[in-house]
């Protein structure tokens, strides 16, 4: 069993206002993102992948965007996106915490380690 308390890490900054740290088994990652650089005015660039995922909103309202649907979302919500489904967020708020879950894991997030 693998202990990670977040007192003791540096979260990785991945852009201004963005920040994550990560925990990984062989085929599963769980990314807690935090956001500080919102409210935007215009949802992120889309992306896609081939890993699935399951999103946790702790914190903070988003519009999500799943191909061409648009829905808020606050804290307790869940989305899920399938692979290689284009997909995006909007921060509604000025902070915002998500928990990612991948599967298989996304190894472009440990090359950056």
């Amino acid at each position: 069993m693998g202990i990670i308390k977040s007192s003791e890490v540096t979260p990785e900054v991945v852009a201004k206002g963005r920040t994550r740290y990560l925990a990984r088994l062989p085929n599963l990652m769980m990314v807690a993102m935090d956001f500080e650089d919102g409210p935007a005015s215009q949802p992120d660039p889309p992306h896609s992948h081939p890993h699935e995922q399951i999103s946790y909103v702790v914190s903070g309202e988003v519009n999500v965007i799943l191909g061409n649907e648009v829905t808020s979302l606050g804290p307790g919500d869940i989305f899920t996106v399938p692979p290689d489904i284009p997909h995006s967020i909007q921060l509604l708020t000025t902070k915002a915490r998500l928990i990612d879950a991948f599967t298989p894991i996304r190894e472009e997030f440990l090359k950056s380690r």
